[in-house]
């Protein structure tokens, strides 16, 4: 069952008695499997009817209903709120006497988005409850598709800038304002407009990481795409200190504290309705705070190990292995290298109604139906080995450890191995026979590795080749004697490579695919693993045995016309 008291209307309906928890996590289960509303999937279920859960949230939040049939909303009354906030906070605008707005929300019971409202616009912002479902209906019929794109575009992000840059020259003396010193009036509503673009053009453009670089004598924002950086726009240097600061407070963090790093997190919804979270990570620099955005998009990723691009012999391997009812399987590679995915992936294979799973994570990134997940706070003592000790007690059937990062965590999860559970978990290494020298390092026993671990999965992404400006062309003889193939044995295979465009950003790449190497832990590995022999040793013997290595399964991508000859040097 779901957890309803995520759910805020769930939480609120749980708070007035007016259902239990079996009815309230069946009403979450609802909303979740079928992708509607808290509000609508108590009324299918017949649990209340629409009066009494309007009457529960006016009685919560002290204001009124209303039928929005009956409401007279005008264009005017629309001009007041712009539609990329009705369309990011789901919410139409049904009174307006400045400077109070009253404002019909899908979700009335989340103050930050009063809160980020209120800031942009600069009004007094008041709820109205209505029905979900003519919340939204308002807002299709008042407030156009293409308006919301245009003010999400770069194209608005240059706008803005432009008026920036405007202003700057009006005023070259203009000393920074205080981040501390925030007030919903002047440029503070152009500041929010311009960092609300950068983000809804970043996530546009697929990034999943956002960077606000100060220098001495710039500010860089850069977004990286398919692993690689590239700059969207650099704003004016005295803008700087505004911009982190609008960033802090929509992360929730202190503004005035500039010498500590600080951490967050803003949850957000997009234009097109998808809920997005973005982590923010603040660090102090010698010209002020870089911060970093990463971007966890939940609808962006599918977590189904039939479509991560593994060869078909190793997915079969694979999804024997994780069907095994106790041993250790470890995913290596890089930060970034798509690890965490392939274990939500692997779980959701065997997510079943009749296995309990528990995972620890630092930090969670994405909530699973069906797993009891644990975020690591190292500041209360819930590291992964306080996590991990706990998890044996709670009768758990799979376990994940997001990261073995020490001996201890590493002694817990194989003896939760020995004693019948299958553990999933990561480490970083370069490739898969590391993952072995790396826990003998740590000073695990020999004999302990061997008798619990069932395979080593390496990965690495690499970028695609864009399919707009895809061309062939013919390897060099240096390239091929890199790659180690034969000119011989290319038998008229085709390579090719991106000319660059404007759907790539010119790079020549779109998108990214995995390559891996799965280490299966056999008898004759096993007696290598006994005898603590060096990477390289267990790696031949695993070559000799049939693995197929990383540099190999590039090839694959290669011959696939998937990507470029240089993506696979770089990574493998």
């Amino acid at each position: 069952m779901a957890d309803y008291t995520s759910v805020p209307l769930l939480a609120l309906i749980g708070d007035q008695n007016l259902l239990d928890e079996f009815q309230l996590e069946e009403a979450a289960s609802e909303s979740e499997s079928k992708g509607i509303t808290a509000f609508q999937s108590l009324i299918d279920l017949a649990y209340l009817d629409e009066d009494t859960i309007l009457q529960a949230m006016c009685d919560h939040l002290g204001s009124e209903s209303m039928d929005l049939n009956d409401a007279m909303i005008t264009p005017e009354l629309i001009s007041q709120l712009p539609a990329e906030l009705a369309k990011q906070h789901q919410c139409v605008p049904v009174s307006f006497f400045d400077p109070t707005l009253q404002l019909a929300f899908v979700d009335p019971l989340n103050p930050a988005a009063l809160d980020e409202i209120g800031f942009t616009t600069g009004f007094d912002v008041q709820v109205v409850v209505a029905n979900p479902a003519q919340v939204i209906n308002a807002i299709s019929e008042h407030y156009g598709q293409d308006e919301v794109d245009a003010a999400a575009s770069g194209a608005a992000m240059e706008d803005i800038l432009k008026e920036f840059g405007d202003k700057a020259k009006e005023d070259e003396g203009a000393s920074e304002v205080a981040a501390e010193s925030f007030d919903v009036s002047g440029d503070e509503k152009d500041i929010a407009a311009f960092v609300d673009a950068v983000l809804v053009t970043a996530i546009n453009d697929r990034a999943s990481d956002i960077h606000f670089e100060p220098f001495e004598n710039e500010f860089k924002i850069r977004a990286r795409v398919d692993g690689a950086l590239y700059e969207l726009v650099s704003p004016p240097l005295h803008l700087k200190d505004n911009i982190v600061g609008r960033i802090k407070v929509m992360a929730g963090l202190k503004p005035d504290e500039r010498r500590r790093p600080q951490d967050g997190r803003i949850p957000r919804t997009m234009p097109d309705g998808r809920k997005i979270d973005l982590r923010v990570s603040c660090l102090p620099t010698s010209f002020g705070e870089s911060v970093v955005l990463r971007v966890l998009d939940r609808q962006a990723i599918t977590l189904d190990l039939d479509v991560l691009g593994f060869p078909d012999e190793m997915l079969s391997s694979m999804k024997e292995t994780i069907k095994t009812p106790n041993g250790i399987f470890i995913v290596t590679g890089p930060t970034g290298s798509g690890k965490t995915t392939t274990l939500y992936s692997a779980l959701a294979e065997v997510n079943g109604k009749g296995d309990k799973l528990l995972s620890v994570e630092d930090p969670v990134e994405f909530d699973i139906e069906g797993i009891m997940q644990v975020p690591v706070n190292s500041a209360v003592g819930m590291t992964f080995h306080a996590g991990l000790k706990a998890f044996l007690r709670q009768d758990p059937d799979i376990i994940m450890v997001g990261e073995m990062r020490d001996l201890e965590t590493a002694q817990i999860s194989i003896q939760a191995a020995l004693t019948g559970h299958l553990v999933l978990s990561t480490l970083h290494t370069n490739d898969a026979s590391g993952a072995i020298t790396r826990l003998l390092d740590m000073g695990v026993e020999p004999f302990l590795i061997s008798s619990s671990l069932l395979c080593v999965l390496a990965q690495r992404l690499i970028r695609t080749v864009c399919k707009k400006c895809k061309s062939p062309f013919e390897p060099t003889d240096n390239q091929l004697d890199l790659l180690g193939i034969d000119p011989k044995d290319l038998g008229g295979k085709e390579f090719f490579y991106g000319r660059g465009c404007s759907s790539c950003h010119d790079t020549g790449y779109h998108g990214r695919r995995g390559i891996f190497e799965l280490l299966t832990i056999t008898d004759p590995i096993r007696e290598l693993v006994d005898q603590s022999a060096a990477t390289m040793v267990i790696r031949e013997k695993a070559v000799q045995l049939g693995m197929k290595t990383i540099r190999e399964d590039g090839l694959r991508g290669i011959y696939d016309g998937d990507t470029t000859v240089e993506e696979v040097l770089r990574y493998t």
